[in-house]
């Protein structure tokens, strides 16, 4: 059985660091909990725009350079992590900054509703509002429309590639690629690798009863039917038509098993899938505010991914 003796060495302080937090009051961290300060680039300009939705006003951060190009350059939607239930757009400000630099594209990060208070599909339709606004906008935001892509981590990884999917069987937006890194995208949780990442072993991670909670609050309803793939992409019975994927996780991950096999699926469907396997790597190693080395790898290695898919 997996435990925390199998961590990665340079990743054992920053495990022990966590909070362990509390999912039924995810407004809160603990008190001694303190998110570093970010530092905005000089090179990236970052506006805050309000767009309608399907039934509300959203929030959507644009990130672009400060001196674009006479031409237009490509985008990409991110959205954020949090278990469906948490997160928001501000905290991955950094990231998003080295996107745009590293990866020559134009960011959209969606602020989408959460559960519980918004249950499936607000989230789901919320980032497909966002991806919709972009490709609608894309004079306004000196963007190409043909090289648009999507991506997220976690949660946000489970939401990219149910919009992959949302976009496929909508007709559009076209997506030139996808990049659901790490992604919650099974609510069944019956892989052994959901059973090995447990609260007795892994307190502090992503584990299995977190994950069990958090996907009754973010189905609601809907969990107690035949739950759609535009919520949980992994019971999608046909990949068939899905732009190119990048993925990634650690292989003391939860979602190790779902991932692995989603992509071998994808594979098997004709669609062209890069993947990597981190060893002695938890569920959000690269984004939890840490200078590891295996975490500066992984990050590097999903945004040259990026820049390759929008600048071929």
């Amino acid at each position: 059985m997996k435990n925390v003796d199998h961590i990665h060495p340079d990743l054992r302080k920053i495990m022990d660091s966590l909070p362990v937090v509390d999912l039924k009051n995810t407004r809160t961290l603990p008190e001694d909990f303190v998110l570093p300060v970010q530092v905005k680039s000089p090179l990236v300009k970052t506006t805050n725009r309000m767009i309608q939705g399907k039934d509300t006003e959203l929030l959507i951060k644009i990130y672009e350079p400060v001196k674009k190009p006479e031409t237009s350059l490509p985008a990409f939607l991110w959205i954020h992590g949090g278990g469906y239930l948490m997160g928001h757009p501000d905290l991955d400000d950094s990231l998003c900054e080295q996107f745009v630099l590293r990866a020559n594209c134009v960011v959209g990060s969606i602020d989408y509703r959460l559960a519980p208070d918004h249950a499936y599909p607000a989230a789901i339709e919320d980032c497909y509002a966002g991806l919709t606004w972009m490709a609608e906008h894309a004079d306004e935001l000196q963007i190409d429309p043909a090289r648009l892509a999507i991506g997220g981590a976690s949660a946000g990884g489970g939401l990219t590639a149910a919009l992959a999917i949302l976009a496929r069987d909508r007709g559009g937006p076209n997506i030139v690629f996808q990049m659901p890194l790490y992604p919650m995208i099974d609510d069944r949780n019956r892989t052994p690798s959901s059973h090995e990442i447990n609260q007795n072993n892994f307190p502090k991670a992503w584990n299995r009863e977190m994950n069990q909670l958090a996907w009754s609050m973010y189905l609601g309803s809907a969990a107690d039917g035949d739950v759609p793939s535009y919520a949980a992409a992994a019971r999608e019975t046909d990949l068939s038509g899905l732009p190119p994927a990048y993925t990634c996780i650690g292989d003391l991950d939860l979602f190790r098993d779902e991932t692995i096999d989603y992509v071998a699926r994808l594979a098997q469907a004709d669609v062209p899938v890069e993947f990597h396997l981190y060893p002695g790597c938890f569920h959000g190693f690269d984004v939890i505010f840490n200078d590891a080395e295996i975490s500066n790898r992984a990050r590097n290695e999903y945004i040259d991914a990026l820049y390759r898919a929008l600048n071929p």
